[in-house]
């Protein structure tokens, strides 16, 4: 009986620390992919700065434009 009661505490323990660490792991990975998706998204604002800026030329008021594309890339850090 003590036995048997010792191995059901066990395999409970067992079961919930395999849990947790499941919902670590997703949590890490979910941090991983945000971290990622922010920097894509800010190699993607400086190319379009650096495609604005090309197409400008020495306008400088379209230069002033494009700076917007520069200060949300800055802004995602």
């Amino acid at each position: 009986m003590k036995l048997s009661i010792l191995f059901i505490v066990i395999t409970t323990i067992t079961i919930i620390t395999v849990g947790c660490e499941s919902s670590v792991e997703r949590a890490q990975k979910d941090s991983h992919k945000a971290t990622e998706n922010v920097a894509n998204e800010r190699i993607k604002l400086v190319d379009e700065y650096r495609s604005c800026v090309e197409n400008a030329g020495d306008d400088a008021v379209k230069v002033e434009a494009c700076d917007s594309y520069l200060k949300a890339a800055e802004a995602l850090h």
